[in-house]
């Protein structure tokens, strides 16, 4: 899974199961995935505490090479508070000291708190500057929550639209909502957003109340859970029959407005 001789980056996908009671890891990873972990030395992640929790899920069904405390891992930068910049830029010397391993011939595992590295994740900014350092990168197969959200909605899945979290500011909210409804009425393009758990319900509050009745909205709740489920209804529709959203269980919301 990585080019002979030459260190890569390699982008670990992770279960979908965070905050929630954990599922059997083999029946939401490949086989071929959980092998390519085990055998990893070298890591890249938001936290090393989950990503060390991650790797115990993996050594019961593949054991490790390397006892866990003897795997190196590395945590990615961290934006500054208050709204900052964001991550160090591809260029930035930090960089290469943090993927000094794949410069010297060894694969690097880039690995997110849940679902695909990189994607709506912030190891984007990893795989930005090992493409500036010259190194392989090589992702891994695993599930997307946006993805599967998407194929369950019954939406537009040949255009669509990943824009992320909304303003927290109702007013700011309003008026990117119905900028984003306007877009979407105009292009026929599926809008996909998300929120912290704990604010899916405030979310979804302000879907039904600024969206137009005509508008389809879907909502995946705990995708690959036992749990797990999707409602795609239009907005009347979902004003006429509300659904309680968990607290504590990761969401995906889509909308197209025709």
């Amino acid at each position: 899974m990585s080019v002979p001789g030459r260190g890569g980056l390699l982008l670990v996908p992770n279960a979908l199961d965070l905050g929630t009671e954990p599922v059997d890891i083999q029946q939401v990873l490949p086989l071929g995935v959980l092998q390519c972990a085990a055998r990893m030395e070298h890591w890249l992640a938001e936290d090393a505490r989950s990503t060390r929790a991650f790797l115990k899920r993996v050594h019961a069904v593949v054991p490790l090479q390397r006892p866990l405390q003897a795997i190196d891992i590395r945590e990615l930068p961290r934006p500054p508070k208050g709204g900052g910049a964001g991550h160090a830029a591809p260029g930035d010397p930090l960089w290469r000291e943090l993927l000094a391993p794949a410069l010297a011939g060894k694969d690097v595992g880039l690995i997110s708190e849940a679902g695909l590295p990189a994607v709506a994740d912030p190891g984007a900014a990893a795989v930005a500057a090992a493409h500036a350092l010259g190194i392989v990168v090589v992702p891994l197969p695993g599930a997307s929550s946006l993805l599967l959200a998407l194929a369950a909605s019954g939406l537009n899945g040949q255009s669509f639209a990943f824009v992320g979290y909304l303003p927290q500011d109702a007013i700011q909210r309003s008026a990117r909502l119905k900028e984003l409804q306007a877009l979407s009425r105009r292009t026929a393009q599926t809008q996909l957003l998300i929120e912290t758990p704990y604010r899916n319900a405030t979310l979804l509050k302000a879907l039904l109340e600024q969206l137009a009745e005509e508008t389809r909205l879907s909502v995946s709740c705990g995708l690959s859970l036992p749990s797990g489920w999707t409602r795609t209804d239009r907005i009347a529709e979902w004003r006429r029959r509300p659904t309680q959203m968990p607290e504590r269980v990761p969401a995906v919301f889509a909308f197209l407005a025709d």
